[in-house]
């Protein structure tokens, strides 16, 4: 079935399809390319031969690589690199998917869940992973059908390979997700807190995702990932409830309610009290007003 799905390799470093391509590679005397960057993002899974990975910033050498078998490259936009072949003679194996920014976009507006080490490659300089046999032979089966579907003519072909083309990303990301999640599950956890300690410190500042994210020299959509992963909430949505928590201990403190609400950043009473009422089931007044009952009863 491999060999039916083999890819022809020419030099061409650049896209001529508007959303993806997917290539398998089995060469022979495969010859070195220069270092080279794409407006593309590039994942290249290594299965068999004996080659250096080399990535660069600007003309500078920043990582080198011996790749083994199950390696996994992920390449962003603009990023350098290429690869080395250490012995011509040996048979070199690979797949390589390109997928263009606009594509990513389009399945960022499904999910986040998709672009995720291609987030964490542009804001975290990761580039390079490993997959354990069981977790290369997962992705290679993803590879492959989905080269097997753009093959084909079959009926819903269209529709087919934008399934298989999300069910190949979100293997490569859940993969690695879960496997990073079991090593380095405590530094991230520091990092969420971080925030979150950011966060309960600027509620009267105005507050967003792009704040934020530059704080800590993040992408934007790593940390509305982490969020999400987290809490099962939007970045958005943690901020409006702890701002709603904090003018509900103002109000029922005897602060002004106009006060409180301008003060943590509610442009206008409406929207306030639709969102207070949503949280707490009452309005403001209603709460003020039951904690102003309270206390006298307890006086």
């Amino acid at each position: 079935m491999k060999n039916k799905l083999r890819s022809s390799f020419n030099t061409r470093q650049y896209m001529v399809s508007s959303d993806f391509e997917v290539f398998y590679y089995s060469d022979k005397g495969f010859k070195t390319l220069s270092p080279h960057a794409h407006d593309y993002y590039e994942f290249y899974l290594f299965a068999e031969g004996d080659i250096t990975m080399e990535i660069f910033n600007g003309k500078e050498l920043t990582d080198s690589c011996k790749m083994s078998p199950g390696d996994l490259m992920i390449v962003p936009p603009g990023v350098s690199h290429h690869a080395v072949v250490n012995d011509p003679e040996a048979m070199y194996k690979r797949f390589v998917f390109w997928i263009s920014k606009e594509c990513c976009q389009s399945l960022m507006e499904e999910s986040v869940d998709y672009t995720y080490l291609m987030q964490k490659a542009e804001s975290m300089h990761k580039y390079i992973y490993h997959f354990a046999p069981a977790d290369f032979h997962q992705v290679e089966s993803r590879f492959l059908r989905l080269l097997e579907e753009i093959s084909s003519e079959r009926y819903g072909s269209m529709p087919a390979r934008h399934l298989c083309l999300c069910d190949l990303i979100l293997t490569i990301n859940r993969i690695i997700y879960d496997n990073e999640h079991m090593k380095t599950g405590g530094d991230e956890l520091a990092l969420f807190q971080s925030i979150l300690s950011y966060i309960e410190s600027n509620l009267e500042e105005p507050l967003s995702l792009d704040d934020i994210a530059g704080q800590f020299y993040l992408s934007k959509y790593y940390v509305a990932h982490l969020f999400k992963d987290t809490l099962g909430i939007s970045v958005h949505q943690y901020i409006i409830k702890k701002r709603l928590a904090e003018c509900r201990s103002a109000i029922i403190s005897g602060e002004g309610i106009s006060k409180t609400y301008e003060k943590f950043g509610f442009g206008d009473y409406s929207s306030f009290f639709k969102a207070f009422k949503k949280e707490y089931g009452m309005s403001p007044k209603e709460c003020q007003r039951l904690f102003t009952i309270s206390s006298r009863t307890l006086s």
